[in-house]
């Protein structure tokens, strides 16, 4: 009779390094001594300088974390197909890291008598071993995990390590050598002090903070032009308000920043807004000097371009430079800052070529809202369009005019944008749309039904319109429809039991261990769905938690994370892994979409490595416990769950 477990053992264990190199009778043999243990979550399966057990381990279902004694960081996870606690047994010394459970485990233990004398007979197990000792991982023909396992970052000489970084990624350096005053300050001292201290600027400051620069270009074009006397203040001729950043600004945001606001000195505060101290001023000629090939020379291009076509060369460009990041492993939150700035600068340049085809300049001020990914700051493959209008209030006369003229320029921009490579929306949530377009006393009504009658419609176009981000045009007019939509979050508590709930919809990423659930038909069967179970899960949960917190103006859902791990410190460690994941599941997400020219929506699960699949894995638990918190907090009773 067939010993039916040792039979599926060896099925498993013939997929993975060493045992894949095994001829099928030496396998077989292995397999009949093989013991399967079950490990409940956090149970210890061998502790730091414990004597080293008769066997040695494999992950069949679940995942192991292994740790220093006395350390939270985790320093590797195991995962199916893994193998740990051999070398020990090879070099006879006690465990160097601790192993545990890091969810419901089923191990397979290979006792090291069996084993050896194959590997022995087998010199490609040997070479295995060999190379694993050298390379000090648990899997030799990992190039990114060579070196690593015991936390040993080693450094390349030759320029061929992981450690290369592009020139333009680097942080700038700036001047911390303040010069300041008052508003109340004379603008012939002002000009007496920059010369003595030979500075380009002085920073105008009150009570210790930011409130505006004065920089030689004033002095000549408003003082010795005559338009002020040189017995005024400071406050007469400065730039306000300062225009501020974080002190941890790289070549390339730097140069990005003073081209988007055409202007020469950006002030770095420590947390990169005017309500902390100054740290620093950087100068145009700081960042020329720290310059090196960076997308800026994208920018200057998207800002000459008089035409479509021209911008859609530039947008080949764009992803071409995306590629090259992620090539050099640039962190995904760096580089989405990037590309988002670049996809600003081509719809703001897109907005202006289509104003001039319009017979007449917008009647009133206006702000062209972009939604949804782009309006997050996650958009950094060529996706649907979602976007809208928000323009000032007009006189009931002149209400129709003027949303006439406004529908015609939305619809001019959006085919325009879909020239240039950006989709039109499948659901119409377009500025062309008029349901998409009103001014800024219509969206307050149309925000107030969503918010006061919160029914699954009301609540998806909530979930994509309150991720708005101003990418043209009068800010201030977003900024009063965000209070006012912070206004309804108080007067109408139950919209976000509603919103929490409709973030609790998208379907769990996985099954009985950590199987993926995959697409059961349709066009993608088969196919894992990355943004309906794994992304939105950790975007909704975002939206309805800083929303609750009644912050505004960061949207990016990693940020969110991060600023929520600041407000909730008892919940940081959840946060913060939550921040991790969403940006580990965009990277993911955007090199699929590049490698497969598509959305990098589905994947196809037989594509991906064993290596791909772990990182997927590892944020699925992350997801369930924000899911978990959500529930809780707004005492939500799901039907999907």
């Amino acid at each position: 009779m067939k010993n039916t477990i040792s039979e599926r053992v060896a099925d498993f264990l013939k997929n993975y390094p060493p045992f894949s190199a095994l001829e099928s009778g030496q396998l077989e043999t292995l397999s009949y001594e093989v013991t399967i243990v079950h490990k409940e979550n956090n149970s210890i399966i061998f502790s730091e300088k414990e004597a080293p057990h008769d066997c040695f381990y494999v992950v069949h279902k679940g995942a192991v974390a292994l740790t220093k004694k006395g350390s939270t960081q985790i320093l590797d996870i195991c995962d199916e197909g893994d193998i740990f606690g051999l070398r020990p047994l090879l070099a006879h010394e006690n465990y160097k890291l601790e192993a545990k459970a890091h969810e419901e485990t089923i191990l397979y233990a290979i006792p090291i008598k069996e084993f050896k004398p194959l590997a022995l007979q087998n010199h490609r197990v040997g070479d295995f071993l060999i190379e694993s000792f050298a390379s000090n991982t648990r899997n030799p023909y990992s190039q990114k995990h060579r070196g690593k396992l015991y936390g040993i970052t080693t450094a390349s000489g030759d320029g061929g390590g992981t450690e290369t970084k592009l020139l333009d990624l680097q942080p700038v350096r700036y001047s911390s050598d303040l010069v300041t005053c008052t508003e109340g300050t004379q603008i012939k001292t002002i000009a007496n002090t920059m010369g003595k201290h030979n500075v380009s600027c002085i920073l105008v400051v009150k009570e210790g903070l930011p409130v505006g620069i004065i920089t030689d270009k004033d002095l000549r074009e408003k003082v010795a032009t005559g338009l002020f006397p040189i017995t005024g203040n400071a406050k007469s001729i400065m730039t306000t308000p300062a225009i501020t950043y974080p002190k941890e600004l790289t070549v390339t945001q730097a140069q990005m920043a003073m081209m988007k606001s055409n202007i020469s000195h950006l002030v770095l505060t420590e947390d990169g807004t005017t309500d902390t101290p100054a740290v620093g001023i950087l100068s145009k000629h700081d960042v020329m000097v720290a310059m090196g090939n960076n997308p800026a020379v994208l920018l200057r291009a998207i800002k000459r371009a008089k035409d479509s076509k021209r911008l859609r060369g530039i947008r080949q460009n764009i992803v071409s430079l995306l590629q090259g990041y992620l090539d050099e492993n640039i962190p995904i939150g760096l580089v989405s800052k990037i590309i988002s700035e670049l996809n600003d600068a081509t719809i703001k340049q897109v907005i202006d070529i289509s104003i001039k085809k319009m017979e007449t300049e917008p009647p009133v001020k206006f702000t062209w809202l972009t939604m949804g990914s782009q309006g997050r700051g996650e958009q950094l493959l060529n996706t649907d369009q979602d976007n809208a209008i928000l323009y000032e209030n007009v006189p009931d006369e002149e209400s129709e005019a003027t949303r006439d003229y406004f529908l015609k320029l939305g619809s001019i921009i959006s085919t325009e944008l879909n020239t240039i490579g950006f989709e039109y929306c499948p659901a119409e949530m377009m500025a062309s749309n008029p349901l998409w377009c009103h001014s800024l006393d219509e969206w307050k009504e149309v925000t107030t039904h969503w918010m006061g009658n919160p029914g699954p419609d009301e609540v998806l176009l909530s979930s994509i319109f309150f991720d708005f981000n101003v990418t043209y045009g009068e800010k201030a007019l977003a900024d009063q429809l965000s209070l006012h939509i912070f206004d309804n979050v108080k007067k109408f508590p139950q919209f976000l039991t509603h919103l929490a709930s409709g973030a609790l919809q998208n379907p769990s990423p996985s099954g009985f261990f950590r199987d993926f659930l995959v697409e059961q038909d349709g066009a993608h069967k088969d196919f894992f769905d990355l943004k309906l179970r794994a992304l939105m899960p950790l975007v909704d949960a975002a939206r309805v938690l800083i929303l609750s917190h009644s912050v505004k103006s960061i949207n990016n859902t990693a940020e969110r994370y991060e600023k929520l791990a600041e407000l909730e410190p008892q919940n940081k460690e959840v946060y913060l892994a939550c921040s991790y994941a969403s940006k580990a599941l965009l990277k993911f997400r955007t090199k699929h979409g590049l490698l497969h020219n598509d959305s990098g929506r589905f994947i196809a699960l037989d594509k991906l490595n064993k290596e791909e699949k772990i990182k997927l894995k590892r944020t699925f638990k992350t997801i369930k416990e924000i899911q978990s918190l959500i529930e809780i907090r707004f005492q939500v009773k799901t039907l999907l769950r």
